[in-house]
């Protein structure tokens, strides 16, 4: 039986076969001395080559039950466990800021209509009540599959509070989801990000706001940064803003290999890209339409209040067919 040196010792690293690999090297230490008795004595021959393919198939069946554990692990390494969702207020002044904040509030009721946990790691508010950004983080296996196909921008049709002549406005606020892995998917040099830290602006008692929790890390080669203010320990929002950080030059990374095989993609729901106009909510006429798919539901208030589940189920049926 031929061994694949470099594997076997995977198997011996990994916590979860360190136990099988041991017994495997027992096992294969009987096969070649079996091997080794059938060569030189040849009355024992026949007896040894019995042992010998006893041996070589619990061989073969333990290298296969680790060979499965470990694409195993590496399958869960790559799931996601949750996702970083980032709202930004686009074009459109305050109405797009409340546009922002209707967004984000929108996700957040569907998250917690699934009994997902829910953090704000950050959020840069307007006067007008609504955001200029915030980011937020969503847990749960499930969360990445309901969500994936929310990134870009989103466009609202309606008549502001704020409009005398009954005028309708139209205004826009980018989503970005934004997956978390157990294991990076790409290398990032910790020699390429900068860190600052700062007095949290958000709630949470004098604690937050006297001492430096904040923190913000920026990768220098692609001036993509993070804030995370939500912990009131520095250590605890250093590690969050790593994780984004991670997400977030992942998702960047992706949707530039996106963009390449854009042309010959199967699935042509989008590139995944946060400036491709995604979806409309007009609110007189009470119809959402995602111009993907080219489907539109008549329902934005109960949409806007959590219930995505028709259009999260449109967009995984349109991804699988």
């Amino acid at each position: 039986m031929n061994i694949d040196q470099d594997k076997l010792q995977e198997f011996k690293e990994n916590q979860k076969t360190q136990f099988l690999s041991s017994q495997f090297e027992s096992e294969l230490l009987k096969l070649r001395e079996a091997e080794g008795l059938a060569e030189s004595d040849p009355e024992m021959a026949e007896l040894a080559e019995e042992e010998i393919t006893t041996l070589t198939n619990q061989l073969q069946g333990q290298w296969d039950e680790m060979d499965r554990i470990i694409e195993a692990n590496r399958e869960e390494e790559a799931r996601p466990f949750g996702v970083v969702l980032e709202v930004r207020a686009g074009a459109g002044g305050d109405e797009a800021s409340l546009f922002a904040a209707e967004l984000a509030n929108m996700y957040l009721r569907y998250a917690e209509v699934n009994k997902w946990d829910r953090t704000t790691t950050h959020v840069s508010a307007t006067d007008a009540g609504g955001y200029k950004e915030a980011a937020f983080e969503i847990l749960s296996p499930a969360v990445y599959d309901h969500l994936r196909f929310e990134t870009g921008v989103h466009r609202v049709q309606r008549i502001p509070a704020t409009e005398k002549q009954g005028r309708i406005h139209t205004s826009t606020a980018s989503v970005a989801i934004l997956p978390m892995r157990k294991k990076p998917t790409i290398d990032i040099n910790p020699s390429d990000i900068d860190m600052e830290f700062s007095r949290s602006g958000g709630a949470g008692g004098q604690n937050v706001n006297k001492v430096e929790t904040a923190v913000r890390l920026i990768h220098r080669p692609t001036g993509i940064d993070v804030r995370c203010e939500s912990g009131r320990s520095q250590l605890k929002n250093r590690e969050t803003a790593m994780t984004m950080l991670i997400a977030k030059l992942e998702s960047a990374h992706e949707e530039e290999e996106a963009k390449k095989h854009a042309a010959t993609r199967k699935n042509q729901i989008g590139t995944g890209d946060r400036s491709e106009k995604i979806r409309t909510y007009n609110f007189p006429q009470n119809r959402i339409t995602d111009h993907r798919i080219k489907e539109s539901w008549h329902t934005v208030e109960a949409t806007m209040a959590g219930d995505l589940s028709a259009i999260v189920k449109a967009m995984q049926a349109a991804a699988a067919s």
